[in-house]
């Protein structure tokens, strides 16, 4: 199949709310699969609800976690994509099932594609989780096929270590989902900060207010700092997915896109609320992009050991107090 027609969708999920959290995943799916998209790809932890697992403790997110595929989640995303036709990318806490005997159980930030015929194809573990304590990071990148492509998944800061993009590229991949739950959170950047939640509440009354901070430097225009690189750099699609309105006691902007391999923006939510971003990734832009160009052109032999030298892993979290 040369073209393939995606959906990256944004929606305010509820912090625990399993059920509730399916059933937009569902009004969604059949929104998107109505206007002719095999794919359908929602954010980071996108059943569970995400930012609220910081105050969760060991046993609160065990109860809240699942094994996958067998887990009830898995099972409600199956029935989704073969009541729709669509694929699903979406994404849950993880139970590892495979843990060691009297060990305590692993958790993972999880996300998996679930198609309508084959089932799951594929689950991915975030490999730098810093939301909570009690997850265990994942130790390896993922490649599949899906309708004929190549894709792979990297979540949330995983994206922001540019190795971890590359080295998904060269093991293939020619479109990478990215589902993330960001912005608008304090950093060491000039312009970050967290979005007074009240603006969200009145955002019919006063739209203008919301806008200028979600487009600034809380949040799109941080993002527009980088993103388009990731695409642009690796000569590949980009799918980002991100939650609109309260995740926790945190607002997020949504803005969830489609970026070709150029690094342009080819469909983008701009609603304040529930909206989709459909675009159509055909293979002539992955051999036109110059990223394309610019992996034949590598010569590893000069930073081979430069790049996979070993370094102290560091990584703070300025919106959660740490220094």
């Amino acid at each position: 199949m040369s073209n393939l027609k995606i959906a990256s969708v944004q929606f305010e999920n509820a912090s625990g709310d399993k059920a509730f959290n399916l059933a937009a995943i569902e009004r969604l799916s059949a929104q998107t699969a109505h206007q002719g998209c095999q794919v359908v790809a929602f954010h980071e932890c996108s059943v569970t609800g995400y930012t609220f697992a910081s105050h969760l403790t060991h046993a609160q997110l065990l109860a809240l976690a699942e094994p996958i595929p067998s887990g009830p989640s898995t099972s409600a995303l199956l029935q989704i994509s073969r009541t729709h036709n669509i694929a699903i990318l979406a994404g849950l806490f993880e139970l590892d099932s495979d843990s060691e005997p009297d060990s305590p159980p692993k958790i993972y930030n999880t996300y998996i594609c679930v198609h309508p015929t084959l089932g799951l194809l594929t689950k991915y573990r975030k490999l730098h989780p810093f939301i909570s304590p009690h997850l265990s990071p994942g130790h390896s990148y993922v490649v599949f096929d899906l309708y004929g492509w190549k894709c792979g998944i990297l979540i949330c800061y995983d994206n922001n270590i540019v190795e971890n993009v590359r080295a998904t590229t060269l093991l293939g991949a020619e479109i990478l989902f990215a589902p993330h739950v960001t912005m608008c959170t304090p950093s060491t950047r000039p312009g970050a900060g967290f979005v007074d939640p009240r603006l969200w509440e009145g955002r019919e009354r006063d739209p203008t207010s919301l806008r200028a901070e979600f487009e600034g430097l809380k949040g799109r225009g941080w993002l527009m700092k980088w993103l388009p690189a990731r695409a642009y750099d690796n000569g590949i699609y980009v799918v980002f997915s991100n939650p609109v309105g309260m995740d926790g006691e945190q607002l997020k902007n949504g803005y969830s896109m489609v970026l070709d391999p150029f690094g342009d923006v080819v469909a983008e939510c701009r609603k304040l609320g529930e909206d989709m971003a459909v675009a159509v990734c055909t293979r002539e832009k992955l051999m036109m992009a110059g990223g394309w160009r610019y992996r034949k052109a590598r010569r590893p032999e000069l930073y081979r050991e430069v790049i996979g030298a070993e370094n102290e892993a560091v990584l703070k979290v300025a919106w959660r107090g740490e220094k």
